[in-house]
């Protein structure tokens, strides 16, 4: 109303005044009222347009953003920094590309935490994790979606989230994925790496043993496109053993060394442009000491065992089980319990520490015994029990070449072979790994690991009225792996963040430490006395691949080697139909503008402001040149 109460009380009569050329005064006076009142209308209009916008400007209106809702979400971020992120892109390697992106776009005051594959940063800013990011190491440990979310579900929240993912989706699975939240906001960011081409030394096995030397395979997977030539090198301790050129021409290969056969604690090297991590395999040897075998059962049964186990790699020897001293049993390193018709209750004991505490036992039934008692012995390793004793031939047709029992021992899968038989054999209730099987995919023999130790049960007596299995091709390796103490003999290593147990002959009194350490690393392993042996675990030590020493009151008492994990080797990505399905986006600096352009409400005052003064120049221009 202001303007216009403005507009009524300039209002003013024109008085008249008369003069002599009335004609010509006339005419004119008449134009004067007429371009007078547009004028007034037109101010009219303009003053009313300048307060309307001025008032629209003090009350600051706006639309509201169409996720305005969300916008006070906490922000999670998780980083993969596993071993693939070494990979190069076209800006570098793509976890050192991602922390820099990172650092640069994130803006100060956004809470964020920050969950990668090793550490956890909780509700803090990027100004205050920023040496932390920087610092930032590769994982050993493999990329998990399913356990970021997990860690993330458990941070208690009324708030909404925020998920950026930022992982190169290598080893990412459609599992994971199908688990996204269905409330929460998850993007991601799959930075690409230039050159998917790798070569990785994946295992060092003991291929052959010869009178003074050992042979040892190394074997290597690489994915090139083109044949290329790798000089691959063996180092003992940081001596140059022995170096050769491996002619890259498949998927897998294997190149064998030949090394002195005597301690040994060295790794194996070759060098590429890609994955950094997995071009050195440590592991170790130990001087061969010689494997005490018993067998517990009748003398005739067990000639075809002292065949095999010879000398000067085992001490074989056989005891009736009615003259059998239980006090040695824990002196040996296998056992076999040769097709015993009962098996006595104090023995179970004394065998069950005996596998405790790393040795090998082999179970043979015979077609006398009664279910009942072998139940009673096998339950305390647990995972298998015996049923009806079955009286129709079998053929053995099946070898698990993914079981432990066969690693290392065929150079390809046989598929084809003399097959055994066998004319009586127990049924067997067991969840755990199938060795050899029948033709009907039932056990023939079954492997029971307990950390250090192996149990190897046969469903069915051996005997040569019983089978022919001792005259079988199998016979050799079959035994002779399952007599060898992995703790005592052959090629060992240990691989990062696995929880598997680790049994060294050592006398420790109770108040006693013993530690694990290299010129980089010192650490305590959880630990275990076990009479004349220590049990320990190493949990996620050590953090860097390596060999280490076992040091007890300052003096080595053995050698331990790690690597890491092998899986971020291969550079594969998921199917692409499962990357489709993600909301993918093309960087962080992306995701911030991304939500600052959904979340934040369009503010419309500038506007009205802006028309204030357009207005407010409208009318001196009216005033100033309209007449």
């Amino acid at each position: 109303m202001i303007p216009i109460l403005v507009h009524l009380f300039q209002l003013r009569r024109f008085k008249k005044e008369y003069f002599t050329n009335v004609k010509l005064l006339k005419e004119l006076s008449t134009q004067t009222r007429k371009s007078s009142k547009i004028k007034k209308f037109l101010l009219l209009a303009t003053r009313l347009l300048l307060l309307t916008s001025l008032i629209f400007a003090f009350a600051q209106p706006y639309f509201e953003a169409k996720d305005s809702q969300s916008k006070n979400n906490q922000l999670f971020v998780i980083l993969d920094n596993s071993f693939s992120m070494q990979a190069k892109g076209q800006k570098g390697e793509l976890l050192k590309r991602a922390v820099q992106d990172l650092l640069e776009v994130t803006p100060e005051e956004t809470n964020i935490s920050v969950i990668t594959n090793s550490d956890e940063f909780w509700d803090t800013n990027i100004k205050s994790i920023e040496k932390d990011l920087q610092k930032l190491n590769y994982s050993a440990i493999p990329f998990s979606l399913d356990n970021a979310l997990v860690k993330i579900k458990s941070h208690n929240s009324n708030q909404g989230k925020d998920i950026v993912i930022v992982t190169d989706a290598i080893g990412l699975k459609t599992t994971s994925i199908e688990k996204l939240p269905e409330n929460t906001k998850t993007y991601f960011v799959i930075p690409e790496a230039e050159n998917l081409e790798n070569i990785a030394i994946d295992s060092v096995y003991l291929s052959q043993t010869l009178d003074n030397f050992y042979e040892i395979g190394v074997q290597v997977s690489s994915n090139f496109e083109d044949e290329k030539s790798i000089p691959v090198s063996v180092y003992n301790k940081e001596n140059l053993i022995a170096k050769a050129i491996l002619q890259l021409n498949k998927r897998k290969q294997v190149l064998n060394f030949t090394i002195p056969k005597d301690d040994f604690n060295g790794y194996v090297s070759l060098h590429d442009n890609s994955l950094s991590f997995d071009n050195t395999f440590y592991f170790n040897i130990k001087k061969p000491e010689i494997i005490n075998v018993l067998s517990v059962g009748d003398i005739e049964k067990s000639n075809f065992l002292s065949k095999i186990y010879t000398k000067p790699d085992f001490n074989f020897s056989n005891s009736t089980l009615s003259s059998l001293d239980y006090s040695i049993l824990q002196k040996h390193d296998a056992i076999i319990l040769n097709e015993l018709e009962s098996i006595p209750v104090a023995m179970h004991t004394n065998l069950k520490q005996f596998v405790q505490k790393g040795g090998n036992l082999i179970v043979i039934p015979s077609e006398k015994n009664e279910i009942q008692n072998i139940n009673s012995f096998l339950s305390i390793f647990g995972g298998i029990q015996f049923s009806n004793l079955e009286n129709f031939e079998k053929k053995i047709t099946k070898i698990n070449f993914s079981n432990p029992l066969f690693s290392d021992v065929f150079e390809k899968k046989i598929s084809n072979f003399q097959y055994p038989t066998v004319k009586q054999n127990f049924r067997l209730k067991s969840v755990v790994s199938q060795a050899i099987s029948y033709e009907d995919q039932s056990a023939f023999l079954s492997t029971i690991y307990k950390n250090t130790g192996a149990v190897y049960v046969f469903s069915s007596p051996i005997n040569k009225q019983n089978s022919n299995f001792q005259n079988s091709p199998l016979i050799v390796p079959v035994f002779y792996k399952m007599g060898v103490n992995n703790n005592k003999n052959g090629v060992k290593f240990e691989t990062i963040g696995n929880s598997k147990s680790i049994l060294i002959d050592a006398s420790v009194n109770k108040d006693e430490v013993i530690s694990v350490k290299n010129n980089e690393e010192d650490f305590i392993p959880m630990q275990q006395i076990m009479e004349d042996k220590v049990k320990f675990s190493n949990g996620d030590n050590p953090k860097k691949a390596g060999n280490y020493s076992i040091v007890q009151n300052n003096k080595t008492i053995g050698n331990l080697s790690f690597n890491f994990d092998r899986k971020e080797s291969n550079l594969t990505k998921s199917s692409s139909e499962s990357l489709d399905n993600l909301n993918e986006i093309d960087s962080l600096d992306k995701f911030f503008e991304t939500i600052q352009i959904e979340r934040t409400d369009n503010q419309i005052w500038k506007w009205f402001l802006i028309f204030t003064l357009v207005f407010f120049i409208l009318e001196i221009l009216i005033q100033k040149f309209i007449k």
